[in-house]
């Protein structure tokens, strides 16, 4: 009876355990899985709804709501203008619908400055920044780079012309000069394209610029009188270029013309005496 009450209880003790192993590894796999997860749910990155385009938009088509569509996009880089609600993309009127002005590839945000306001033309006046004006300046292959220039684009443009009738400091120069008369102007449209479509070069005959009133004034002076040549400005380059002027002795090293000297005036000194009742100068040596 004592060898039965020992075995049941070994296998008593045995079986109890096995149950705190059992136990014990339940307890360790749950609290893996457990640290598992929340690692998995600190990496998930929080995101908000962005309207993209669902396929390829170019300059001047009207955007509608076949054209979008939303996609969950991380919180942390989201760009500025960026439509966030369908009611501030597409107005309620019909008539107020937005246009494409930048050319846009298929899941590319749809961003405020890409699009018109609503109900505004595509046209070249939405470009235009307030107190700017649209100025056309004529080129050809030489005057507008090859062909290369893109809406957006910013220039110098250099005048070349003659000085006849010059008076002042410019008096007596011979030939034509250069020089740089506007910087950095941007350019909003090559012939009839204002949008960023163009694709390879493109010789242009007409340029359009975005100028100041005073800066149209000197452009149309400039065209009227010389001849006008754009340089094109590197995309990252924010310096500012000085005083341009070369005229063809320069160009050539000769340096500037010097005036012929002045031949001094003679000076004559008189002495006045009274001849009865007649005054009389007598010229005499100049003692100073």
């Amino acid at each position: 009876m004592r060898a039965v009450f020992g075995l049941v209880l070994i296998v008593g003790i045995a079986l109890a355990g096995g149950a705190v192993m059992m136990a014990r590894n339940y307890i360790s796999a749950y609290q893996n899985e457990l640290a598992r997860e929340r690692q998995a749910r600190a990496q998930i990155v929080p995101t908000k709804t962005v309207y993209v385009a669902s396929r390829p938009l170019r300059y001047g088509e009207r955007l509608t709501k076949e054209d979008v569509r939303a996609v969950n996009w991380p919180e942390n880089a989201i760009p500025e203008g960026t439509f966030l609600d369908a009611a501030m993309l597409f107005p309620e009127r019909q008539e107020e619908n937005r246009y494409v002005l930048r050319a846009m590839e298929k899941d590319e945000a749809i961003m405020a400055i890409k699009v018109t306001k609503p109900g505004e033309d595509a046209g070249l006046t939405s470009q235009l920044a307030r107190g700017m004006r649209a100025f056309a300046i004529k080129v050809d292959v030489t005057s507008g780079v090859s062909g290369f220039l893109r809406p957006g684009d910013r220039v110098d443009v250099y005048w070349t012309g003659g000085l006849s009738g010059a008076t002042g400091p410019l008096e007596g120069m011979q030939g034509e000069i250069t020089r740089l008369i506007q910087t950095n102007i941007q350019i909003v449209a090559i012939d009839q394209i204002s949008g960023g479509d163009v694709t390879g070069a493109n010789i242009a005959r007409t340029v359009t610029v975005a100028a100041l009133p005073q800066q149209v004034a000197s452009l149309a002076q400039a065209q009227t009188t010389g001849r006008l040549t754009l340089a094109l400005v590197g995309a990252d380059d924010d310096t500012i270029a000085a005083a341009v002027e070369v005229d063809q002795r320069m160009l050539l090293g000769l340096g500037a013309l010097e005036a012929a000297p002045e031949k001094a005036e003679e000076k004559v000194c008189t002495i006045r005496t009274r001849r009865g009742a007649e005054v009389v100068d007598i010229p005499i040596p100049c003692t100073n």
